[in-house]
């Protein structure tokens, strides 16, 4: 292939100045099965269903879109010890870049086990793993190419022969991770964790190249407690790399109860922030009301970008579900 021209070439050397090649997302805490397998399970109650979707540089003509799905429970509940969870989690996602001229679609399925250290189970371990099916097109008609150019743009026919209209791969990966999440004696909850994407370094290649999907290395963690009877202070952080890319984020978020926490439906409201260095400032707001907890994030591009985006790093939502028994014995879970 020589040298072309196209949003998707662009798109791909931006994802290489924004320091990443998998998916991510800033709300990185809301998306927990593509953060760690080990994080499948890790909440408090019985059903976790969660949705995000990202819009990254809306201004360079769709960039990339991401939008999951994913549902995780606890799984052989009677025949596990009574602090200890085997649990299971399903994800289906779509990231397309260059306005749809790529096209990444994923089917996940992970499985987790949570081991009790104490007799009131506040203090964990837990590890995971995680099974992928990866489809990937790559639609060729929308690609521009250097012998296309002329003066009055790319008009010219490209000696680039193809046999399809649409090129197609796909492959099986694996993933896995552990972490670790307790309580102090003074009621201060904390968990770190660390993840490994990509350990069969699957092959990546439309046209029988030899390149292969580098492993990414994340380690992940927080601390939060309450600062009051109706304040809570949220905190985390990331870094994560793969081959030559980098991303590391920091920051927090406080949490306002507007009511008891034994009403019936308590609401709580989130306001913060986080910053990506070298790279953004991420402001965030979210709202819990029952069993539902809504965020949204816009990046505001503090890099060399902001030139070529316009300063419009992205909005990004997310939307959690958790589904909690009446009476159930309460856990210390992350949040953020």
């Amino acid at each position: 292939m020589k040298h072309p021209f196209t949003l998707f070439l662009f798109s791909m050397i931006v994802c290489s100045a924004a320091k990443a090649q998998d998916i991510h997302f800033s709300q990185f805490f809301a998306s927990p099965l593509t953060l760690n397998p080990a994080l499948t399970g890790n909440f408090d109650g019985n059903l976790r269903v969660a949705g995000n979707y990202r819009d990254q540089w809306p201004t360079i003509t769709r960039a990339f879109t991401t939008s999951t799905i994913s549902a995780d429970f606890p799984i052989l509940t009677s025949r596990m010890p009574e602090n200890d969870r085997l649990a299971l989690g399903v994800m289906g996602y779509t990231d397309q870049q260059a306005d749809g001229v790529l096209k990444n679609n994923f089917g996940s399925l992970s499985i987790a086990y949570h081991k009790g250290m104490d007799e009131e189970g506040y203090n964990r371990l837990s590890i995971g793993f995680q099974a992928v099916y990866c489809a990937k097109n790559l639609n060729v008609t929308r690609l521009k190419f250097e012998d296309q150019l002329r003066s009055d743009g790319f008009t010219g026919i490209t000696s680039e022969i193809f046999q399809n209209n649409q090129l197609n791969i796909g492959y099986f990966d694996l993933n896995a991770g552990i972490m670790y999440s307790g309580t102090t004696a003074s009621n201060t909850n904390f968990y770190i964790g660390a993840s490994v994407y990509h350990l069969t370094k699957p092959k990546e290649s439309f046209r029988g190249g030899q390149y292969y999907l580098n492993q990414r290395y994340t380690v992940h963690g927080g601390v939060y407690f309450s600062m009051n009877e109706q304040v809570t202070l949220h905190t985390s952080g990331l870094y994560q790399s793969q081959a030559n890319a980098h991303e590391g984020l920091l920051g927090a978020a406080l949490g306002y109860s507007l009511g008891s926490e034994y009403a019936d439906n308590p609401a709580t409201v989130y306001a913060g922030g986080w910053f990506r260095f070298g790279d953004a400032i991420i402001p965030y707001v979210g709202l819990e009301f029952g069993k539902f907890r809504l965020g949204m994030t816009y990046d505001v591009t503090t890099s060399a970008l902001k030139g070529a985006n316009q300063a419009r790093g992205g909005f990004e939502f997310s939307l959690i579900y958790i589904n909690k028994p009446s009476g159930e014995h309460s856990l210390p879970c992350p949040k953020f």
